[in-house]
């Protein structure tokens, strides 16, 4: 989910519309005077203040997303449909700006006492949006633009491939147009990477590595290579598109070399520069970098920009001692999980020879796939078959199910990394797209059997696309709210389902089980790695062997792992936070209204607002139970 979620959450915003303000002068336009003999005026009901106010926010946020023609393309729209986003820092600043003038303009035309509850959360979040853009603005050269984790030339290719579709002509010469675009958004993100470099802000040497490696791989093939028998994967797309217009009789025969020349002129204009453009940049600069990684506390205003990025993930006011001292907790109540399920299989040794005992024997296949094609593909029919099943179990404990399909796919080659998190990129708002479950599959050691049901409820149902794919169709609250993106929540969620999947019948044998408190663990060591890179200077081996110490990880996933928490600081900490308050509050109305408690209720209370900040989910729980009493 996170490399989707933090593009999207990113949306860039402009052009004004006129909506509210036409229905408030069509609402109050005076009848005529003297209306014909048998005739009658049909009264009006004035808007409320909430009403008024909710139209105000579709309004604005279509404001917003005018900023980002990616994030409409995500969204399943054609609007700017031939563009890409201006990523420039004039570009961002021109945003704030407009939030800010929305926030006066809320503040000067609402009177919050008059709005029900539902839309002071709105108003509440409208604000703390707002809020949250402006604590991170001061740090906006601290982020690394570039990483393995995330960025442009990782970014784009997917969303071409995966979210721009290709119903007629036009969307095929929007597509090429796109593509045209590329040397200027690179170039855009090239000028803000070296800023930050200017200001002593680097990525780490792994990452540098990571993204030239990326990169190398989008712009590999034909037509990049003249020579090569195989089409580069973005070009493959395009090709395959083009040609079911020829199927659909959308595009005469004749007619495709001519696009598929225009398009090859773009890829080779345009992409392929720009991508050679990054790769010399980072070649060039790879030799000044040390190897040895440092968290953000070695940038300047470092601590600063740790805890702002603490406080927007998590969404709470948690120090980073109180994050590290709670992962420390959470680490030692799960040491003693795990012990009881290793007892219960049979295991004579200590906990930690278990480790090295599961992550050891990887022809083992009680606990690998083997590493072949035929291995992927049962890793991938087997998740499958995981979701599915959960499928039959969700209106036992859900009243609201989405509508939006959801499929399980390798990452595409271009992209994909050995033990690298598998991750969700989510469906479209009318369900139309699928929300996809992305499995890393190059190494078949670095994915375990024992972890496989639980990531596959992490991503999918009850996990990632329940909780997306609701919040994205509904329809009862602002549409802003449907698109939000809080990762304490979304992530607590996610990690939530894990535990929900256990208490709904899921994971019926002892190693699935233990699988799913290692993925617990997972969740509770990044509190403490998190915390221990960037707030108290561990390096990456330390964070390495913690991690293998208290799980059965392979190296390689521990490795990808530490790597990813540090180019992302504080983004790891979100999921048991998170988890811990949805826990906390479940608990909570149970304790209140005893029997009266209703866990399908409940779960629909949870997903039925979108994403909010977890002090806003403890109002919405609290007033829950107030009505249910």
């Amino acid at each position: 989910m996170d490399r989707f979620k933090l593009f999207y959450s990113s949306a860039r915003y402009t052009v004004l519309t006129l909506l509210c303000s036409v229905t408030i002068l069509i609402a109050c336009t005076p009848a005529p005077d003297n209306e014909p003999p048998g005739t009658s005026t049909e009264q009006v009901a004035p808007l409320s203040e909430s009403e008024r106010l909710n139209l105000w926010f579709d309004e604005k946020y279509e404001e917003q997303l005018q900023f980002s023609p990616i994030t409409l393309t995500i969204l399943g729209r054609k609007d700017q449909y031939g563009e890409l986003d201006d990523v420039s820092e004039n570009a961002e600043a021109e945003q704030l700006a407009w939030r800010a003038a929305t926030v006066k303009e809320l503040k000067s035309q609402f009177d919050y006492a008059q709005l029900s509850d539902d839309a002071r959360i709105s108003y509440d979040l409208w604000l703390y949006q707002y809020e949250a853009a402006v604590a991170l603005a001061p740090f906006k050269r601290r982020t690394y633009v570039f990483n393995q984790m995330m960025g442009i030339q990782s970014l784009l290719p997917t969303v071409l491939i995966n979210y721009h579709k290709v119903d007629d002509l036009s969307d095929l010469t929007a597509y090429i147009s796109r593509l045209q675009q590329t040397g200027r958004v690179m170039e855009q993100l090239i000028d803000r990477a070296r800023l930050a470099a200017d200001e002593g802000v680097k990525a780490p040497y792994f990452a540098y590595e990571g993204v030239i490696t990326q990169s190398k791989a989008v712009v590999t093939g034909f037509p990049f290579d003249p020579d090569s028998d195989t089409d580069a994967a973005i070009y493959a797309d395009i090709k395959q598109k083009a040609n079911q217009l020829i199927t659909d009789g959308k595009l005469a025969a004749a007619q495709l070399d001519e696009y598929l020349r225009q398009a090859q002129e773009a890829l080779i204009s345009s992409m392929g520069p720009a991508y050679t453009a990054l790769i010399n940049w980072f070649d060039n600069d790879l030799p000044n970098l040390s190897k040895d990684a440092k968290g953000v506390w070695s940038l300047p205003d470092g601590e600063a920009y740790y805890n702002a990025m603490l406080l927007n993930s998590t969404t709470t006011a948690m120090t980073a001692e109180e994050i590290h001292q709670l992962g420390l907790s959470e680490v030692a109540r799960l040491r003693a999980e795990m012990e009881r399920v290793k007892e219960k299989m049979g295991f004579a040794g200590s906990l930690n020879e278990f480790f090295d005992y599961s992550r050891s024997d990887v022809k083992d296949e009680r606990f690998f796939y083997p590493d072949t094609d035929a291995g992927r593909q049962a890793y991938l029919d087997d998740s499958t078959a995981y979701i599915n099943h959960m499928k039959t179990l969700l209106p036992d404990y859900f009243g609201r199910l989405p509508k939006a399909d959801l499929v399980v796919k390798r990452v595409e080659a271009f992209r994909e990394e050995p033990g690298a998190a598998q991750h969700y990129f989510p469906s479209s708002p009318d369900g139309s797209t699928p929300g996809v479950y992305y499995v890393h599959l190059s190494d078949m050691t670095m994915m375990p059997k024992n972890e496989q049901e639980s990531v596959a409820y992490h991503e999918g149902v009850p996990g990632h696309h329940m909780q997306v794919a609701i919040a994205l169709e509904l329809e009862e609250v602002p549409t802003f709210r449907t698109q939000a993106g809080f990762t304490a929540y979304v992530e607590g969620w996610a990690l939530y389902a894990e535990l929900l999947a256990k208490e709904m019948g899921a994971y019926q044998e002892p190693l699935s089980d233990f699988g799913r408190l290692h993925s617990e663990m997972w969740r509770a060591i990044r509190l403490v790695l998190d915390t221990g890179i960037h707030a108290k200077g561990w390096t990456e081996q330390q964070a390495i062997d913690y991690f293998i110490a208290n799980t059965p990880i392979a190296e390689g996933q521990a490795i990808s792992e530490v790597r990813r928490y540090f180019v992302m600081p504080g983004q790891a900490t979100a999921y048991k936070i998170g988890m811990l308050k949805i826990l906390e509050l479940r608990e909570q109305a149970r304790t209140a209204l005893g029997e009266k408690f209703d866990i399908k209720a409940f779960h629909d209370l949870i997903l039925g607002g979108g994403a909010v900040p977890l002090s806003v989910l403890q109002l919405m729980v609290d007033q829950w139970i107030a009505a249910q009493q």
